[in-house]
């Protein structure tokens, strides 16, 4: 295995996305390593079949992504110091648009990534249902090892 030298952490924004991130700020903090935090924003293309797009649609999916880009802004203020408390100083913050498990394997081959961090659960219903499991399909096909946080379950020593 090579060594860990860059850490990708896909958030989505749900409430879990700040325990996701504090387990990859962990893992980057113990080798030392880059975080690289990004937040991919759907793209409506994929939705095409299920509704006709309004004629504004372009409008409406740079809104969305200007949106997602403030909403890492403050993400990134919001856990500021719980990077900082690892050792993370310049955490890498991205959003992409695209599909997202696609994105994000790409975007780890673009920063010669050796470990991806993600959670297993973000937003469910629908989506999730309609999609698939990025989870899923990042560990099939990524580039490296794939570590995923169960958001959900308790930690071994509250279980026990």
């Amino acid at each position: 295995m090579q060594e860990i030298k860059t850490v990708l952490t896909p958030i989505d924004f749900s409430e879990n996305a700040g325990k996701v991130a504090k387990s990859a700020a962990y893992v980057a903090g113990t080798f030392k390593a880059k975080l690289h935090l990004i937040f991919v924003v759907q793209n409506f293309e994929d939705y095409s079949g299920f509704f006709v797009p309004p004629v504004n649609l372009p409008n409406l999916e740079e809104e969305i992504f200007t949106s997602a880009q403030q909403r890492m802004e403050s993400f990134m203020e919001e856990n500021k110091a719980m990077l900082e408390g690892f050792g993370l100083a310049g955490v890498k913050s991205k959003v992409l648009a695209g599909d997202v498990s696609e994105e994000i394997l790409s975007y780890a081959v673009e920063i010669n990534c050796n470990l991806i961090v993600m959670g297993t659960h973000g937003y469910k219903g629908l989506e999730r249902i309609m999609f698939g499991s990025v989870a899923d399909k990042v560990v099939k096909s990524a580039c490296c090892p794939v570590m995923t946080i169960n958001p959900y379950r308790k930690a071994c020593e509250e279980a026990a």
